[in-house]
């Protein structure tokens, strides 16, 4: 007799233990990981956080410098989506075999950033950036997307050294460059446009939108990452990020949403 309680109480425990493993199974959430090219967090963030909602899941954020970023998936070799500041990170590395399906969800642009009310009256010309009387930053080409862009821009332009010798420091990523303006230890900067939008910037920077013969909107790109353990979902949220709805919110944060 003592033996069949034994059992039976041995029965009951499993049956328990199993229900209690199939319901936390149950309301355990997916979780992705993306990373993020530090200009475009906050569009990113507010889709994010609705896509939570109606999916379920989890995504975490890794933000940096685009080229820092892509080093990271490259050793690391976890995550599922990957959000550059241009389209040249996924041209470029496309060979390494890391990034898989697309989704444009819009465009950047470079523009010559100021303080608020252009207080040197600085022009919307890339002349500016060798004018001696001004403290310039520039982006670092070898770190994030915006200083690899300036770069190209300048190249084009024809005054790439002389704008890097009368720069005071490079900064490595957009977020700096701003921070470098805001206190007071540069009078012009080159930034992405959108950088002008944020909330923590717009009551403190204007933009000065430079031509489009020289700077040309840059297409914004969500990558598939080769490794992601959930593409399916991933894919989901491309497909939401890239609809009306997202790309809605992408141009609320300053980026544009054609190249016309």
């Amino acid at each position: 007799m003592l033996k069949i309680k034994k059992v039976i109480v041995l029965f009951f425990f499993i049956i328990s233990s199993t229900f209690l493993n199939a319901e936390n199974n149950t309301n355990k959430k997916e979780e992705l990981l993306f990373y993020i090219g530090i200009t475009m967090v906050n569009p990113i963030n507010e889709l994010a956080k609705k896509f939570e909602k109606t999916h379920n899941c989890k995504i975490n954020i890794l933000q940096g410098g685009s080229q820092d970023l892509y080093d990271s998936i490259k050793m690391s070799k976890k995550g599922d989506l990957y959000l550059p500041g241009s389209q040249s990170y996924r041209l470029n590395n496309l060979k390494d075999g890391l990034l898989l399906d697309s989704k444009l969800v819009g465009f950047n642009k470079l523009a010559i950033i100021v303080k608020k009310g252009n207080p040197k009256n600085i022009k919307a010309s890339l002349d500016e950036l060798t004018n001696e009387n001004l403290r310039v930053v520039l982006g670092n080409a070898s770190s994030g997307s915006v200083g690899n862009a300036t770069k190209k821009v300048l190249i084009k332009y024809g005054n790439y050294k002389e704008a890097l010798l009368n720069s005071i420091f490079l900064a490595p990523d957009s977020r700096n460059l701003t921070k470098a303006l805001v206190n007071d230890k540069a009078d012009l900067i080159v930034n992405w446009y959108a950088t002008s939008f944020w909330p923590t910037n717009k009551e403190h920077v204007d933009a000065l939108v430079l031509d489009d013969e020289f700077s040309k909107k840059s297409e914004l790109i969500l990558n598939l990452l080769s490794f992601s353990k959930n593409k399916g979902l991933t894919r989901q949220f491309m497909d939401y990020a890239s609809s009306t709805e997202g790309k809605e919110v992408f141009k609320k944060y300053g980026f544009l949403e054609d190249i016309n």
